[in-house]
């Protein structure tokens, strides 16, 4: 059973691009923004990543933290963060752990072909680790995320 709105989002989120394991308590007064993209370096990932980089000081003064994640190694991140500039920490969630429990890991289709990845949904988590909000992948606009969290 994913993750829904009014549910606690669990402490341990996963591992950044430096290998250091990220809490929601790491952020205590903050609210967060834990968006789950499915590649670095793609055409909408690298869009979606760069809204919220070119508006990462709004959302910061709104209260907000930014957390991407994907089934992305750390080093891909670590290539993705410095290619793009990217202010905010990436999760590498090699094993699908943190997809596989709010649910963004699932069945896709392309071309006709079903496979299992990433579906693209942001869980906006307020100060007290409950999750307010999800954007589902059929809304997130990735050229203009910011604006459909604030």
């Amino acid at each position: 059973m994913a993750l829904q709105v009014g549910d606690k989002a669990p402490d341990v989120l996963g591992v950044n691009q430096e290998g250091k394991e990220l809490r929601l308590s790491d952020f205590k007064g903050k609210k967060i923004v834990l968006y789950f993209y499915p590649k670095d370096n793609t055409s909408g990932c690298t869009a979606q990543a760069c809204n919220l980089r070119d508006n990462y000081t709004e959302l910061r003064n709104a209260g907000y933290e930014v957390i991407g994640v994907s089934p992305d190694s750390a080093k891909s991140h670590q290539g993705f963060i410095s290619k793009q500039n990217l202010p905010f920490n990436l999760i590498a969630d090699t094993e699908t752990t943190l997809s596989q429990l709010f649910g963004t890991w699932g069945e896709k289709s392309m071309y006709g072909r079903k496979y299992m990845g990433m579906l693209r949904t942001t869980f906006i988590i307020n100060e007290e680790g409950i999750i307010e909000r999800i954007i589902t992948p059929k809304v997130v606009k990735t050229s203009d995320h910011t604006a459909q969290i604030l």
